[in-house]
């Protein structure tokens, strides 16, 4: 197959060089028929029809198009029209199997793009390829013989059936512009673009000294413009490290206080994902501040509060998890182990909140002992548990925003076993994990499955693996890194035994052969500490991700006099792990248990109250702060 679309590939590039700029896909062959055709009407009028959304302001300006290749790396051009050849100086044959950016270079021969392209605007470019969005703008370009041109460009994305991305279609109108070209680069970051770190200081001239003598001895690095030290450099440290570096010198000090900066850092560090849930906190902290406070852990702190109404029946084993910054809590087991198929939100963003029942269209089959998540920001994934005929293994999904709420089943070819106790999670914000869990013969398991349910077809696929943790129920599951898992505790087998564990699991689903590995992890000793604690042995506990990447573990059912509000933390991704005690100030609930906590926003723990005997109090939250709250005085 690779061999004959080699072929193809050249067949096709002979093509464009006999006929003329054609496109290699036979999808778009009447788009390029409109192209030709409004190049014959160019010749013929000279004029070419335009879009009246993007060129009614320049109805007599000819349009250039380009059409680059989504599938290739790169996104190399594939196709240009006449208009482009005249503005730029270019012709096809030059740019045919290149990346549209050697536009923003002046010189041919240039390696990066001129100083004036504004790199807000190339960002954005980025971002909108990336998210494969509509981009709509300007920007700096230069024709073959370096004359600047405005080019007003808007990108269209074409997607195939599948929603995949396979052509970029380019729309530009270009201008000549009359610029300075020997000025100073595009302030990209105004408040560090001042004068005062190009004026000679006192020391400098009571040395002898010319400033860029002593300025290159000091440090070459400085010689580099501001956007190159952002983009380059600083976005590619840690949150910690970038607090660090600004000890450096006022010039750096001011380009780590910028906000934009510290945002990419935070969102190279953290994921796109991450820092879209973290926008809202930003609001009033800022990045600098909410980058601190996630990392040394300042500002954590414990608080109860108390919301209205209710959740009838009462139950318990129910599965509750956070949809934005809404509550949502299905099933559970009532009187005389009654399993329960509805449907509770509490709304954290209303001025007096309470639980209200939703009104579903349909509920799946009572359950109790299953897990809940939230999929996409607004969907909700239940699987598993144990209902009126036995354990299950199917998948039900809800969309939470829809106009009627109906909970529809997903069918994924061959299901796990059916099971309860288990856990799981999303990666990559679609791809349901299922680990572990118990069958209806009381046999533990120790499979791990994955359902992608952003296809149109999602089929379970089972994860081999030459190894695997010892068969469990009650564990974690928690993300870090993307696809990376590490799963904590549970009651496991231990030979003939079935015995709480405090072990430590990873495995990263991105690998090509995914493997487990027991993590050894250390008990981290402080200067003040007279002996190291690890987290003892526990199942059904907490755990949570925060958006650093560290792991959070307390409560649970432990053996002993071991109090469950004890917090451990947990950086997986260190060269030799270690746990961590964290002292947190604040009233901390006396359970807490893994299947009624949610963490909302990534920056809040709710742990939804506690019981007294058999009975759930679920008008009682505690909540664990990890940053200052948005509402709080700061």
């Amino acid at each position: 197959m690779a061999v004959a679309k080699k072929h193809e590939g050249e067949e096709e590039e002979e093509e464009v060089q006999t006929f003329g700029k054609r496109l290699k896909c036979s999808k778009y062959e009447e788009v390029q028929d409109e192209y030709e055709e409004e190049e014959e009407e160019e010749e013929e009028e000279s004029e070419v029809s335009e879009k009246p959304e993007m060129l009614s302001m320049y109805p007599m300006t000819p349009t250039s198009f380009v059409v680059s290749d989504a599938l290739e790396p790169d996104c190399p051009i594939i196709y240009v029209n006449k208009v482009f050849e005249t503005f730029t100086g270019y012709g096809a044959h030059e740019v045919l199997g290149r990346n549209c950016r050697f536009l923003q270079y002046r010189d041919p021969h240039a390696q990066r793009r001129h100083p004036l392209v504004d790199p807000d605007v190339v960002s954005e470019i980025r971002r909108c390829l990336e998210e494969g969005v509509e981009f709509l703008g300007e920007l700096l370009n230069f024709s073959k013989d370096g004359t600047p041109l405005v080019n007003r460009l808007r990108l269209k994305p074409i997607l195939d059936d599948s929603g995949t991305v396979t052509h970029i279609i380019g729309i530009q109108v270009f201008a000549e512009t009359k610029i300075d070209l020997n000025s100073v680069s595009y302030p990209v970051y105004k408040e560090t673009c001042t004068e005062q770190y190009t004026q000679p200081d006192k020391c400098s001239l009571t040395s002898g000294q010319t400033p860029s003598t002593q300025h290159q001895e000091i440090c070459g690095i400085l010689q580099l413009s501001d956007e190159v030290l952002a983009h380059n450099i600083l976005s590619r440290l840690t949150p910690r490290d970038v607090a660090s570096i600004g000890s450096v010198c006022r010039r750096i000090r001011q380009l780590t206080k910028n906000e934009h900066v510290r945002k990419m850092v935070c969102q190279n560090a953290w994921g796109r994902e991450v820092t879209g849930t973290l926008e809202l906190m930003t609001k009033k902290l800022g990045w600098g501040r909410l980058a601190r406070e996630l990392t040394t852990l300042e500002a954590v702190c414990w608080r109860k509060f108390t919301v209205g109404g209710s959740v009838e029946p009462s139950r318990c084993n129910f599965s509750a998890c956070a949809v934005g910054n809404r509550l949502v809590l299905f099933g559970g087991e009532g009187v005389d182990m009654q399993p329960m198929d509805d449907t509770f939100v509490l709304n954290l963003d209303a001025a007096n909140p309470e639980w209200t029942r939703v009104s579903v269209k349909s509920s799946p089959p009572g359950r109790w002992g299953h897990t809940l998540s939230c999929l996409n920001g607004s969907l909700l994934v239940v699987f598993g548990g144990c209902g009126r005929q036995g354990l299950l293994n199917d998948v039900w999904v809800l969309d939470l925003d829809a106009k009627q709420p109906t909970w529809k089943e997903v069918y994924g070819g061959t299901p796990p076993l059916p099971r309860s106790w288990h856990s799981s999670c999303i990666i990559e914000g679609s791809k349901l994990v299922v680990s572990g869990g118990c069958t209806d013969a009381g046999v533990l398991l120790s499979d791990t499955y994955v359902l992608d349910l952003t296809t149109d077809n999602p089929t379970w696929r089972e994860i081999p693996t030459s190894w695997s943790p010892p068969s469990r129920l009650g564990h974690s599951l928690s993300v870090y890194g993307r696809s990376k898992i590490l799963m904590f505790g549970g009651l496991a087998n231990s030979g003939h035994l079935r015995l709480r564990s405090g072990e430590t699991y990873t495995i990263d689903l991105e690998d090509e052969e995914p493997q487990w590995r027991q993590l050894e992890c250390n008990a981290f000793t402080s200067i003040d500490s007279q002996s190291a604690v690890l987290p003892p042995p526990r199942l059904d506990h907490v755990a949570m991700s925060m958006p650093c990447g560290r792991i959070i573990i307390f409560g649970g059912s432990i053996a002993g006099l071991h109090s469950p509000s004890q917090l451990f933390l947990l950086d997986p991704s260190e060269e030799k792990p270690s746990w961590r005690i964290l002292n947190v100030p604040g009233q901390p609930p006396k359970f807490a248990w893994g299947h009624s906590t949610c963490v909302v926003g990534g920056t809040r723990v709710l742990v939804l109250g506690g019981h007294t005997g058999e009975e759930w109090i679920l008008n009682d939250l505690h909540e664990l702060c990890l940053a200052s709250r948005q509402d709080s005085d700061l």
